[in-house]
């Protein structure tokens, strides 16, 4: 009894020297899912009071603070990097005392746990056409997925019957994969989970989707060939009839909207004679600045013996005045009998002259 008292006496005396002592957590753990890393840790048993707990993280040979004095278990790590060896710690922490710090080691891309892909089944006949989506990565672009960090990628597909035990394994190593020669009419479930080759590393299983295949109704092929040949035909009668129908609104418009400025079929024939275009070509008048006119000229005044000569040519019976003229023709021949009143040529002057000077000497 004396002993007993005087440990316990001791032990009240070295908690007084050395001051309170606060409990670590307990059970540290990484909880990381598709790259979600959440620090989880459980409260140790302390009966002075609510604990906080601080974690850290280990940068650039000293640690920095990720959660400070917060009253949950948890912390997120989700902005570590996805590649190399991370450390990790948390201590437990009452007014200003605090535990020791506990330690953990962590590497996303060995560590982290892949989850379920998303999975489309479609039933075709007796087939089923399956469609996977590989999971998405926390904190990260929506095109962004897991299958994105790693080398090697590829699905393991285990379906059944619905209500059998038997399964049936596949793997796949694209996001498309038919299982074919299935019953027609007959329920399968189909399960999917992501595989690393590389890394001997398999996900979580996704969960069951079923789908019914429907009756075995394959077309034949001659009704196909037939079918495909018939839409050729009619493609073709289709467009020769509208050929023709534009071929006629053509001629139809043609006819009723002449051209304005259409030559007559009389001279669209003369012109079409390389003859007839030349004469054509020569008969054209020439301008005003080439044409060549004759002087009129008006004589008065005449000879004796144009007035015997032209008396002799009265004695025929014809009546002529005094003063009478003669015509003279363009090559200066006078011409029997009366004449009008004026004297008309056309000759040039030289000409005229010339006429005028043997008249006198005459």
């Amino acid at each position: 009894m004396a002993r007993s008292l005087r440990n316990w006496l001791g032990g009240c005396l070295l908690v007084s020297a050395l001051g309170m002592v606060v409990p670590p957590p307990e059970n540290v753990r990484m909880n990381s899912v598709n790259f979600k890393n959440i620090l989880q840790w459980d409260s140790p048993a302390f009966p002075q009071g609510d604990l906080t707990f601080t974690a850290q993280y280990h940068s650039y040979r000293q640690f920095q603070d990720q959660c400070v004095s917060i009253i949950l278990t948890e912390c997120d790590f989700s902005s570590l990097s996805k590649y190399g060896d991370h450390i990790l710690r948390v201590r437990a922490e009452f007014a200003d005392e605090h535990s020791d710090w506990i330690n953990i080691t962590f590497c996303p891309v060995d560590d982290t746990i892949i989850g379920p892909p998303g999975m489309q089944v479609e039933a075709l006949a007796n087939s089923l056409h399956m469609r996977f989506l590989a999971p998405k990565i926390e904190n990260e672009p929506e095109t962004w997925t897991v299958r994105n960090i790693y080398n090697s990628w590829a699905y393991h597909v285990q379906y059944w019957k619905n209500g059998s035990d038997e399964k049936f394994a596949v793997t796949a190593q694209y996001d498309f994969e038919v299982l074919r020669n299935l019953e027609s009419s007959t329920t399968y479930c189909v399960q999917v989970r992501a595989f690393l080759p590389d890394r001997n590393k398999t996900g979580e299983w996704s969960d069951p989707v079923c789908g019914q295949t429907t009756n075995d109704e394959t077309t034949p092929t001659w009704i196909v060939a037939c079918v495909l040949a018939a839409s050729v035909v009619a493609a073709f009668l289709l467009l020769l009839g509208c050929f023709i129908l534009l071929r006629c609104i053509y001629k139809k418009t043609k006819n009723a909207f002449p051209p304005r400025n259409s030559l007559p079929q009389h001279l669209k024939e003369f012109l079409s004679h390389p003859h007839h275009s030349t004469l054509l070509l020569f008969s054209i008048p020439l301008s005003d600045e080439n044409e060549v006119f004759d002087k009129l000229s008006v004589i008065t005044d005449m000879s004796e013996s144009h007035k015997r000569n032209s008396g002799a040519g009265c004695s025929l019976g014809a009546q002529c005045g005094q003063g009478s003229f003669e015509l003279v023709s363009q090559e200066g021949t006078p011409s029997a009998g009366c004449s009008d009143p004026f004297l008309l040529t056309s000759a040039s002057e030289d000409d005229q002259r010339d006429q005028y000077t043997r008249d006198e000497a005459t």
